[in-house]
Order: C-alpha cells, then structure tokens, then sequence
C-alpha cells in the first residue's frame, strides 16, 4: 500500500524530512499552492499557499505578505464515517514565525501523543512582527474560507497521505482554536465571524483581552462550548482571575489552579472553563507540561488516546 510505503521511506527521518514538493503534479493541478510535503515518524506536514491565508491582505510591507499556512496529518488519522474533518487550528504570537512556533512548541508531537483524530493548521500572521492581526482570518468566515481550502488540498494530496486517510472528504466538522501570547485577538475573532462550529479554545499565556468575548462563547452554550486559560503571570493571570469569577457567577462549571493547587485528569474532562497556572517562562507556556496535549485528551475530539489518557481521573493533568 502506497501510504504505508509512504511511511516506511519515512522511518528513521525527522518531522522535517522532504518526500514531495510543488512539482509534484498534483501540486501543479492546485496551482502550486501546495508546496511541499513531509514525512516523519509521527505523520505527514504539507506547507501551503492557500488563497485564504491570512497574508497577503492588501498590506506591503513584507511581514505580512508570507501566505503560507502548515497543515499536519497524524500518521493514525482515518476520516470518520461522518466524512468531516475536524480541526485544530493555532495561532502564534508575536515575534515568530508559524514554522517555528510549530517546532519549537511541538505543536505536532503533542497531537500525535493525543491521538486524536484530528488535523493540526498553522497559518502564517505577521512574520516577527508585534501585531496579532490575521488579516484574512479576521474577517467574516475567513478562517470557514481557510479550511474549506486546506481541506480540498489535503483531498489533492491523497497519494502521498493514501486514499483511505483523506478520500471522500466532503466537509469541515469540529473546529479547536488555541493561540500563544498575541493570538488571542485572532481567536476572539474566530469566535464572534469565524463561520465555523467552534467547541473549544484554548489561551496559552494569551488573556491580553477580548474578556467579554470569551466569557459569552462559555456562557452562551456552556454544554457545548469549552475554554481553556493557562497564564504564567501578569495581565494574564489578573484577566483571568476576573474572568474566572465572572464564569462562575454565571453557572458555569470552572476548574482552577489559580488560587493554588493542581488539576486532575477528571478536573479538566468536567470543566467547562479550566484556569491552569504554568510553572514556566511565557516563551514556553504552550510547550511545558505539554498543555496541548492534555487539553486534547479532555477534548471533544475522538481517537485512541484519550481513554487510556482518562482511565485514572485521579491522576494529574500534566503528562
């Protein structure tokens, strides 16, 4: 089988080595808007030029003309019967890159140790600059435009994933958002135009603002909608103490480690809006104690890794 073939010339190369590229001519079909894919040992991460990138958007300057956009395919993804897609999309803070927030906060490595049926996009925001904008995704169904997109590239690119991975795919399903630092304005955006079914977001070190906006995703449809808030220090931490109390006037099911203490498995699994205090440096927040990964775990998603990951409730969060 051609995918499994796919994976075994893959074996013993990182996440970063290159099978493919935009000569491939599939990639030519798709007017080269995919440009490269690569095979590592955890799956397969397609760079992108999408039309509905955040970049270019009218903007000359040249931290924001860089349209790329990272998608990443688990190597145990299967399309579900419901033939829909579901996503995790995360937006990088300031100063950085996609690519390197993808790396350096292994983004990828902590949906794979979830096993959750999902697959991870990282779009391109201003390229080192100081400015949460997403430019395209902060207009109205800019981020439905993004993965309808992303969706039919992953579909173009079902010779280097295997037929029985993405064939057939015909919609978008549950949409995850988290963002670092200054990504929380392209998540607060997603929330009140993004187009999508957004169940879940999760803040990494990232409460800057937008405070009303994430306490109405909770408390509008508080069985259906879920928030995560980590804060090292700070704004942060002060916002989401003040936002913490406001949830809880509200009904709403909060879990915290921000007055002391730490949460369990069951703690984040049973919250609706989970306050968690990292133990690191803000650089990191997303990476330490792979966050990512346990509010995966507790997520909405299905895979293989959350049962196992749930079996003891007791147990602490941090993996």
């Amino acid at each position: 089988m051609l995918r499994r073939a796919l994976f075994r010339l893959a074996a013993g190369l990182s996440l970063a080595g290159v099978v493919g590229s935009a000569d491939d001519a599939w990639a030519k079909d798709k007017d080269s808007r995919i440009r490269s894919v690569s095979a590592g040992s955890a799956g397969v991460t397609l760079e992108l030029a999408p039309k509905h990138a955040p970049y270019p958007a009218g903007r000359k300057d040249a931290g924001y003309a860089d349209p790329t956009v990272f998608v990443f395919v688990p190597r145990f993804y299967r399309l579900p019967k419901s033939k829909k897609i579901d996503f995790i999309v995360h937006f990088h803070g300031h100063m950085t890159t996609a690519r390197d927030a993808m790396t350096n906060h292994r983004l990828r490595e902590q949906l794979a140790q979830s096993r959750q049926n999902a697959i991870l996009v990282v779009p391109q925001g201003p390229v080192r600059q100081a400015d949460g904008d997403f430019g395209k995704l902060m207009k109205k169904r800019g981020l439905a435009k993004l993965l309808d997109e992303v969706r039919g590239l992953v579909v173009a690119a079902r010779r280097e994933l295997g037929d029985a991975v993405v064939s057939g795919a015909k919609d978008r399903g549950r949409v995850i958002v988290s963002g670092h630092s200054g990504g929380y304005r392209a998540a607060a955006a997603v929330i009140t135009g993004g187009g999508v079914d957004l169940r879940e977001v999760y803040l990494f070190d990232a409460l800057y603002g937008e405070v009303a906006t994430f306490r109405d995703f909770v408390a509008s449809a508080p069985q259906r909608h879920k928030l995560v808030c980590l804060a090292i220090g700070g704004t942060p931490r002060t916002l989401g103490a003040e936002l913490e109390q406001a949830l809880k006037a509200k009904g709403v099911a909060v879990r915290s480690e921000l007055d002391g203490g730490r949460l369990s498995r069951g703690d984040m699994l049973r919250g609706r809006a989970i306050f968690l205090a990292g133990h690191g440096v803000h650089a990191t927040a997303t990476v330490d104690e792979a966050p990512l990964e346990a509010c995966l775990h507790a997520s909405c998603l299905r895979g293989r890794g959350s049962h196992t990951w749930l079996e003891d409730k007791a147990a602490a969060r941090a993996t």
